[in-house]
């Protein structure tokens, strides 16, 4: 899966996880606004550094459920705030025309299916979170999740 149809895949999560801040928004305005979240400049720069913080924020086996086969381990709003930090969340917010609020619960509902879906055969091999671990220089990681 292309790292934009990810994007796309978040974008539906959020249109429609149950918050009238959301629902409205539409697939094109979400997938951009995420794009921007993740940091994304034609590549998949954003996955090899949230990977690298939550590992570091002892989210790891959080992690390993996402990419992972099996259920998905829910993350907090409050920890999407660490990982991607309240400037970004803010820009992001802002951006949608939603409050912080919302927005860290829309991250938080479409973080763990966005990376299921990169990675959906359950295995760091040559899929979009394998390519951005090796352009990181993660792949170490694999080690310490699985």
């Amino acid at each position: 899966m292309e790292f934009i149809q990810i994007l796309q895949q978040g974008a539906s999560i959020i249109q429609q996880n149950g918050d009238q801040a959301t629902s409205g928004l539409g697939t094109d305005q979400l997938t951009s606004a995420l794009g921007t979240l993740f940091g994304e400049t034609g590549g998949t720069s954003g996955f090899g550094s949230l990977f690298s913080k939550m590992q570091a924020g002892g989210l790891g086996d959080t992690l390993a459920s996402w990419l992972g086969k099996g259920e998905k381990s829910p993350i907090s709003p409050d920890a999407v705030t660490s990982l991607f930090g309240s400037d970004k969340l803010q820009a992001f917010a802002t951006q949608l025309g939603m409050s912080e609020q919302s927005a860290k619960k829309a991250i938080a509902d479409a973080l763990p299916e966005m990376l299921a879906k990169a990675n959906p055969a359950g295995s760091l091999t040559d899929n979009v979170i394998g390519n951005s671990l090796k352009d990181k220089g993660l792949t170490d990681i694999t080690g310490k999740l699985f």
